[in-house]
Formats: C-alpha cells, structure tokens, sequence
C-alpha cells in the first residue's frame, strides 16, 4: 500500500521543471514569471489539489491575513466560547466583522487575554495583521497594542487612550436616558434600573448616568434601593427577579442595561404569573434578536451591533491594505424601540 503525501513546493516545481522559487512566485502572483509557465504550474497544482497554505504566502508577503478579535472577560468563569454562547450580542458583533473582513479573504482569531505580556506575545506569536477590542482592558494591553504600531480599532472604550486607535461608540448615557424617559412619560415613579458593574465597567456606569439624569429631570428619587447590579447573563435577570419576587419589591417599571438580562427577567416573571407589562413594564438595552420573538416582545435602545461590528472591521481593513495607521473616532445613534413589554400605569 503506497502511502499518501502531502504534495508540497518542491514536488511541484519537479514535476513542472522549474526553481521552487518560481512557484513562489506563481502561488504569490509575482510577476516574474511568464504566463506559459504559470498556466503549466497552475494545471499541476489543480492536479495534484494542492491549496497554498497560508503561513507560506505569509512569509512572502509579510501578511497572515489574520486578524485579531478581544472579548471582555469580566467575570473568573468567563471564556470567549462561554460568551458566544449566553450573550447574543457578541455573535452578532462577531459575526458582522466575519462578514466583512472575509470578503476580503481574512480570518478572525479570537482571544480573552487581558494579562500584560501574554497578549502582547499572543499578537507577535500569532502574526496578527490588526487587532479588535471589544471593551474595556486594564491601560497596560493598550500600551502594547500601541507599541506594536498595527492597525487596532476598539469598541465601546471611553478611556483617554481612545484617542490613539479607531474608536466605535454609542451614546451610551444618552440612549439609556432615552429608554427612563419612555416609562416615565408613561406615569411610572418607582422605577428601577438594573446593570451591570457602574464601577468597573464604564458602558455600565454611562447607562447609569442617563437613568440618573432622567430621573433627576423628572424629579424623581434615587438611592440605592433603586439601583442594582447583577451579570451580564440571562442568568443575572434571574436572579435579579427572584429578588424581586421574594423581596417584594414594587418597582412598576425596570430600566434594564442589557437585553439578555431583561429576558431572564421576563421569563422568572412569566413562570411567577407576574404579568409584563400589567404589573411591571420593562425596558431593556441592545436590540438583540431574542427581543422581537419573545411575548410580550421587548421594548429597548437599539443600538444597532451589527453596524458597529462592520465599521469596526472597514476601518481596520482599510488600514492593513493602506499599510496606515490612521485614528478615527465613530459615534452611533441609538434608537427606542417600542414594543408590548411598556405600557402607561394604572
């Protein structure tokens, strides 16, 4: 039995009685070679089904057409695969960026660093043409990725360091502003608002600031039984809901900061025989698909994930084909969407 191998370069340039170097040049379209012998090179490797692997065309060009894609692990359990799974809102964003960068025949390498030293070194072991954040890092991986001087956009960051990368926002403060508004000008006063960490994470802080700012200029109270933190997680609205069932709280309205954790909300209610939005509207943040298709479906801030995810990886692809390193900072409007979850009190 004759045993497979792999055919590679130099069976190729054998067969096709050339230098190795002239099928470089082939596979790399260099135009050093004349179109007879590329045609008879090319015929042998559609032959021989031979696909040039990517860490040779690399070390010609000096690409990997890889690029690098950092997601926020907040919580110790945390993985980039247990992220995609409990939050709809990266698969969206991740996959916008695929969309986008795919079509010009890159690849997305995903990673949850946040040490210092080991992200540097996965970006230089990896090769990584750009880098994308997503969130908030401590400044020492900013400081690295600026010194390695590759294309780099980050997305939903506010720290001063934003100034030297591509910057993606939504007006985070003023979107959740937006959504207190609404329930407000529906007649509720005892509303809470519902988050993530305010002091760790300044997404979840700005959010904050707009619920607080809504409720000051309508002259209503806050303190801190009206304000809770929980995960990010289906899970957190959970366990945020359970609370309010077992506590017995009577807020008539929540002021959610994330999609995700207003569904397991809704659901703790639902399986309760609490009524949404008869005994509590709820608003959430994102507009991730999961709120049209639940009933009531969602009332929340879209903020459009997709497009932040395709400006994201425009911007960094302009700069690796350029060979720049330009700086542009992108803010999107967020919008209301209303649907059953709201409604007027009383």
């Amino acid at each position: 039995m004759n045993e497979y191998k792999k055919p590679n370069i130099a069976l190729i340039a054998k067969l096709a009685g050339v230098s190795t170097a002239t099928v470089s040049y082939v596979i790399n379209n260099k135009a050093k070679v004349s179109e007879k012998t590329k045609e008879r090179i090319n015929a042998i490797m559609n032959d021989l089904d031979y696909i040039p692997s990517l860490n040779a065309r690399s070390l010609s060009n000096g690409k990997t057409k890889l690029i690098g894609l950092t997601l926020p692990l907040i919580a110790p359990s945390d993985t980039t695969g247990s992220l995609l799974e409990t939050n709809p809102f990266f698969a969206e964003y991740l996959g916008e960026i695929h969309k986008v960068v795919s079509s010009y025949d890159y690849d997305i390498l995903l990673s949850g660093i946040q040490v210092k030293g080991k992200y540097k070194n996965w970006i230089k072991s990896r090769g990584l043409d750009g880098i994308i954040l997503l969130g908030t890092y401590p400044p020492d991986i900013y400081e690295e990725v600026k010194e390695l001087n590759i294309p780099a956009v980050l997305t939903d960051v506010y720290e001063f360091y934003t100034k030297d990368f591509h910057s993606i926002n939504t007006d985070d403060a003023k979107a959740s502003y937006l959504a207190t508004k609404h329930v407000i000008d529906l007649g509720h006063k005892k509303i809470a608002f519902v988050g993530g960490s305010i002091k760790k994470s300044p997404v979840h802080n700005n959010r904050y600031l707009g619920f607080g700012n809504a409720m000051l200029d309508a002259g209503l109270i806050i303190n801190n039984d009206c304000v809770f933190e929980t995960l990010t997680t289906f899970e957190g609205g959970v366990k945020f809901a359970n609370k309010m069932i077992h506590e017995k709280l009577s807020f008539t309205a929540l002021v959610v900061d994330a999609d995700i954790v207003a569904l397991g909300i809704m659901k703790t209610f639902l399986d309760a025989g609490i009524k949404v939005p008869d005994k509590v509207s709820i608003v959430g943040f994102d507009d991730i698909q999961a709120s049209s298709f639940t009933s009531p479906g969602l009332t929340t801030i879209r903020q459009f994930i997709s497009k932040k995810g395709e400006i994201a990886a425009n911007l960094i692809m302009k700069d690796i084909l350029a060979n720049t390193r330009t700086t542009q900072t992108v803010t999107i409007e967020s919008k209301l969407i209303i649907r059953g979850s709201t409604k007027k009190i009383g």
